[in-house]
């Protein structure tokens, strides 16, 4: 199986394979007929309250952001993690979309090193 990263706003490709939305909130002018998603993993996603803390927060605290979303991801998102985990073993390729700018310091990388680590 293969796991890759896309923005939401990055042209979709038949390569993608199955298209999971990891975001809690819709990309900002996608439309879902253009965003071709096959499944949205919204309870994977960081809290809300995770979420404002991030976009508030300076870039020099992205160690101490995604802890904090990886203790979520095995505390009180664990079973969402678990679900996502047995969709993810049904297909070949998955892409995660997300809508972040930085491809580095976004949830994603850190869902999908959660993600490996249960399958």
């Amino acid at each position: 199986m293969e796991l890759r990263r896309k923005r939401a706003y990055d042209t979709v490709s038949a390569d993608d394979g199955f298209r999971i939305l990891v975001d809690r909130l819709w990309p900002r002018g996608v439309s879902k007929e253009r965003a071709e998603i096959d499944f949205w993993a919204k309870d994977t996603a960081p809290s809300p309250e995770l979420r404002r803390e991030w976009h508030a927060a300076p870039d020099a605290d992205w160690n101490v952001y995604a802890d904090r979303y990886r203790a979520q991801l095995h505390g009180e998102s664990a079973d969402a993690l678990r679900e996502l985990a047995d969709i993810v073993r049904k297909h070949p390729r998955v892409t995660f979309v997300y809508a972040a700018h930085d491809p580095v310091h976004n949830h994603a990388v850190v869902l999908e090193e959660a993600l490996r680590a249960v399958l």
